[in-house]
Parts: structure tokens; sequence; C-alpha cells
């Protein structure tokens, strides 16, 4: 008797992973390549809807699409607001599995970085998505959208912006749920559904939106979809992310644009007095120069430098495919850099260039500025370094225009603010039950190994989940590496598309 309960109890465990003679993950697939015609027209039209966080009506047009989207799954939504008025809202949606063990949050953000048209290549538009042969700055063409029973070949790639970060983390989490009930399986567990839409302007009031929600966001965990996976194409599991804040730095030439013959050589050039103050920020090998900016950091621990060691060497391949010559020295590696703070130029701008320049002393010069932060580090202490650098070469700061009066008294002034919002760096253990737990499911979604980084080179709002919430956060990196995110072009690979829908799949049904 005991021999035949062993047996049935074999088979009764076997049936949970092979159904048919299909595991869960064949299942899966098999939804994926049934469906993919339907899948990617949806994902075409989300990707229609302009998404920058500032712009109150389209940010809701994405949030109600997302809405519908669950509606259709049978998942009950509401929008989850904050204590200020006319911000966007955040999507959430539950599925509650009697008797689950764990509850988990899946997190994707739905509003997407600024565009300018103009830097797109002309056969493509940011907000008209359409397939690609391959990446359209490395000559791919268009591709109309497959007559029905044609198939489409997963190495194209889907121009837009947002197709990779992070619209595609929007629809992997909810097919990822729908494949599995429509394949007549079930998860394992509770599952929350939480979309923000301001990600993209530093998640400015995310905290509050956790803090007023606070029991109906409670998890084991967060699964966070966003990111590229490794640069060899290997699946990616992080567990940490570099925080990030922007500075905007504004100096003062003339009153109005003069004629450079008739003032050059008498009236200050803003653009000369900008670069000479950021030249003085950086040595030529990339170090930050700016006095105790690396102070706060805590560099890797034994065990994570053993974790990035085991991954895949990549800088000679980046090198080769970005066109550079020599790094810069802050790390010995681009792995190893991920333990510094950094101070990235986003962006400079003073009158005009090329065909549009005229022969002018410009008014002002302005310049965005990027800090990611790592662990240690406080963005707000960072800001204020950055300020008192700005002090010591000799400016007058303040944070508006500058006076008549002002400008007469002082022969260099500042506008110095940072008012987007910000946050610190984060990081989940790698050894927690839950995160080897994660690891599992993942790697048995897929035939290639999963790599796992202690932190990502990338930022998140994570740390606002662990102060608010004390959630534990890991990261499920989606997108291809070569997705042009935050840029002009950007575009998925869609065999990413499929992987991601199967590896969230598999977390959402992991015992």
């Amino acid at each position: 008797m005991r021999r035949l309960i062993g047996i049935l109890t074999f088979i009764s465990l076997t049936n949970l992973f092979c159904l048919n003679g299909q595991t869960k993950i064949d299942r899966i697939t098999s939804f994926c390549k049934a469906n993919e015609r339907e899948i990617l027209k949806e994902y075409f039209d989300f990707l229609s809807l302009p998404n920058f966080a500032l712009n109150k009506e389209d940010i809701n047009k994405n949030a109600l699409f997302i809405q519908q989207m669950l509606s259709k799954r049978g998942v009950k939504s509401q929008l989850l607001d904050s204590k200020t008025e006319g911000t966007p809202a955040a999507v959430y949606g539950e599925v509650i599995v009697p008797n689950a063990k764990q509850t988990i949050v899946f997190y994707a953000h739905y509003d997407g970085q600024p565009v300018n048209p103009e830097k797109w290549h002309p056969a493509i538009k940011p907000f008209l998505p359409v397939f690609l042969s391959k990446p359209i700055d490395k000559g791919g063409e268009i591709i109309p959208f497959p007559a029905v029973g044609s198939p489409i070949n997963p190495e194209w790639r889907i121009s837009g912006r947002s197709s990779s970060d992070d619209k595609a983390g929007v629809m992997a989490i909810i097919h990822a749920y729908d494949a599995i009930v429509k394949s007549g399986l079930q998860p394992s567990c509770s599952i929350k559904f939480f979309f923000e839409g301001e990600e993209e302007i530093g998640s400015v009031h995310l905290g509050e939106i956790l803090d007023k929600h606070k029991d109906l966001l409670s998890s084991d965990v967060w699964i966070i979809a966003d990111g590229p996976v490794h640069q060899s194409g290997l699946p990616l599991i992080d567990f940490g992310v570099r925080g990030d804040v922007n500075m905007d730095i504004t100096v003062f030439g003339p009153k109005r644009p003069l004629h450079s013959g008739h003032y050059g050589n008498w009236a200050p050039n803003p653009a000369h007095t900008l670069v000479r103050l950021l030249a003085s920020m950086k040595d030529d090998e990339g170090r930050v120069l700016i006095k105790d900016y690396y102070k706060d950091a805590i560099p890797f621990t034994e065990s994570e430098k053993l974790a990035f060691a085991k991954v895949p060497s990549i800088d000679k391949q980046m090198q080769q495919e970005l066109g550079i010559a020599q790094p810069e020295k802050v790390g010995t590696s681009l792995f190893d850099s991920y333990q510094y703070p950094s101070l990235n130029i986003n962006g400079i701008r003073s009158a005009d260039v090329g065909e549009k320049a005229s022969n002018v002393i410009p008014t002002e010069a302005a310049v965005t500025l990027d800090l990611r932060q790592v662990l240690g580090t406080d963005y707000l202490r960072q800001i204020q370094r950055v300020k008192d650098h700005v002090v010591a070469q000799g400016f007058y700061v303040i944070d508006r225009n500058p006076t008549d009066e002002e400008r007469a008294k002082y022969s260099k002034i500042a506008k110095v603010t940072a008012d987007r919002g910000g946050y610190n760096a984060q990081r989940t253990p790698m050894d927690l039950p839950i995160a080897k737990q994660i690891i599992a499911a993942v790697q048995g979604a897929t035939k290639e190994k999963v790599l796992t980084f202690p932190t990502a080179g990338g930022s998140l709002p994570l740390f606002l989940f662990e102060k608010h919430l004390n959630a534990k956060v890991v990261n499920l990196c989606i997108a291809n590496h070569d997705n042009n995110q935050h840029s002009e072009n950007e575009n998925a690979r869609i065999h990413n598309i499929w992987e991601s829908i199967k590896q969230l799949s598999a977390i959402m049904m992991m015992e």
C-alpha cells in the first residue's frame, strides 16, 4: 500500500509540472505562439499613446488603457492616488488565490521619457510603432504588420517610445497572467498589479501613494519588470539599483543677444562660463572632483564582488559596439563602476548650432545633470555638494532668475535647481529564501543560464518600496540591451517579450 501511495504521489507531482505531455512553460510558450498577433496588436495600440508624465491628459489615457487591459482579463482594478491633487495615479489590480502562501506585487511603469521627433530617424515616429527587421540605426527596414497566418520573426524589433522602457514591462506582466489562465493553469500566489505613471520624472509622488495605500500593497516581495538583459543576451535578475536625481544649472550673460563682432572680447559669454564650470567637476579620466562626492559610498562586499566575477565580461564587446577607444577610469570595469556615484551631463543648451547658428553672444547657458546614487550616498547631500562646488568656483548661487541689482553686483551667477524629485539606491540580499525561489523559477523557464547581479547600473524607485513598505524587491530584466531606451529610435526585440512573459508566468506559478 505504501508503494502504491508513493507512486500516486509521484504521478500527482509530475502532473503539476507536465500537463498533456507539456510542461507548464511549454503551455505558456504555445499560448504566446498561438496568440502572438493579438498580443502584439494590443502592444501597438498601447505604444500609440503619448506618455510623458507631465502631460496629464495623455497619462490619464494610458492609465485607462491599462485598466481596460486588466478588465479584459477579469481583473478588477482601481486608480491609487496620492495626497497631491492632479498627479499621475498608479493603476492597481489584484487576483487573490485561495490558500496561497505568498503574495507578490508585480510592478512596471507606463510613463516614458520626453521625445524630440527631430532626432528620430525620419522613417519612424515615436508614437507610430512599426516592425523593423533590425534597429533602424543599423539599417533596419520597416515591415508591414503581417497578415493573418503569416509568421512574426522574434528577431524583429518594435519601434516607439517606451517600447522597451517600460510599456514592455506592463504588457509582459499582464500577458503572463493571461497566458496562465487561458492555458488552463493556476497561479500559486496571490497577485497584485501596480503600474506607476511618473517613474521617468523621479517618482515624485510614489512615496505618498505607498503610504496612503500601505495595507492594500502588503506582500512578500515586489517583482519589477524593467531594464535590459545582460549584453550577452543572457537572462538577468538584479537585486539592487542605483538611486537618481537631476539638477539644472543656468548661468547668465547679457540681458539680450549681442552681435559677436561688436561685443566679442568684451561681453562675457555664458556658454564659455558654463563649460569651464562643468570642466571643473570631473578630471580627464572621468573621476568626479567635487569635494567628498565619493565619501559615503559603501563598497561592494566580497560576496557581491564574487557575484559580479561570475558574470561574463563585456567591456571589450561594448567598446567595439559603441565605438569607444578608452572608457573612463572610475572603476576597473563597467560592472565595478556600479559601486561609485556618477555625475553625468544629460544635455547642454545655449543658442543654436549648425545651420541654425547665428553670430551672437547668447544670454544664458543651461545644463541638466544626472546624479546616480549608490548604497550609502544620499541624493540630497549630493545635491548640496554640487551646489557647494559651484560656490567654490566663484558663483553667486540662487534658485531663480537674477534681479538687475544682482546682475550689477555679481560677475558670475548660477541658478541651481533640483525640484523634480529623487531617491537613493537599494539592494535586496541575494541569499533570501524567496530570492532563491525566484531565481529557480526563472531558470526553469529558460534553457539559458540566468545571471544575477547584486545591483544594476540604472535606477528605479526601489528605495521607496523598502522605505515606505519595508518590502523586498527583485528586478527581472526584460529588454534587449541595444534598445536605445531614453533616447531616439527606441526599440524592443520581440524575442525578449516572449521570454519575459514566460519568466514572469514562472514566478507567478512558483511553488
